[in-house]
């Protein structure tokens, strides 16, 4: 397998044009930490009716933010008002940005950190918080194969397995629970794993060759543009 060490820059908004003029792939660390508070106000009405449905502060403060961020970058890219910019989420969860087809979005997250992925090509990620576990904990039902076929015997084996399949599945649009019991083939893809500032497992999965990709953190952004 695959795996890149990376301590991602620093990049503010300012830069995400030309960054997507040289890369195919942008992947954006966020720390929700860096938001203190929430405003539904750049949200549309279905956006804010599945807001509603959300059951805690925690998920309610990602969808916002993640949401927040999403429409200011696709308006910098289009060119456009983030007012000008909704998002709607198919039935397989996958978000979309309304009417740019050619934006393709991907989003995960972990404990306190968003990564927003906005791509020129078809993608899939997943990122986990690099932790102790023992797999001797983890159900049985859920296979344990990683891509060269051996089985994953710690933590680490187990968190790229895992990251690896959850990439797969929203590349595919295909529900996490349908594939636990599967054996994880990505024969037909290509992958990549990073280990970002031995902090975070972050995985990328897509249909083409190897992508150019940018993996940065982003600035907070204080006022949409």
């Amino acid at each position: 397998m695959e795996i890149e060490e990376l301590t991602p820059s620093t990049v503010s908004v300012k830069q995400v044009t030309d960054l997507w003029n040289e890369n195919e792939v942008l992947i954006f660390i966020i720390d929700l930490n860096e938001y203190p508070s929430l405003c539904a106000d750049y949200l549309n009405e279905i956006e804010k009716a599945h807001l509603d449905t959300l059951k805690t502060e925690y998920f309610k403060k990602r969808y916002i933010v993640s949401r927040m961020v999403l429409k200011s970058l696709s308006g910098i890219l289009k060119e456009k008002p983030w007012s000008c910019i909704s998002t709607i989420k198919d039935e397989c969860g996958r978000v979309h940005v309304c009417d740019y087809n050619d934006l393709h979005v991907c989003i995960a997250y972990s404990e306190n950190i968003i990564v927003l992925a906005i791509s020129k090509i078809d993608l899939g990620i997943d990122i986990e918080v690099i932790r102790s576990r023992s797999v001797t904990s983890i159900s049985k039902s859920i296979d344990r194969s990683l891509p060269d076929g051996t089985s994953s015997k710690d933590s680490s084996d187990f968190f790229i397995m895992w990251t690896l399949k959850e990439a797969y599945c929203k590349l595919s649009n295909k529900t996490m629970f349908s594939n636990l019991s599967r054996k994880l083939d990505l024969s037909d893809v290509y992958h990549l794993s990073y280990v970002i500032e031995n902090k975070y497992l972050l995985a990328l999965v897509t249909k083409s060759r190897p992508p150019k990709v940018s993996i940065t953190h982003l600035q907070k952004i204080d006022i949409l543009i």
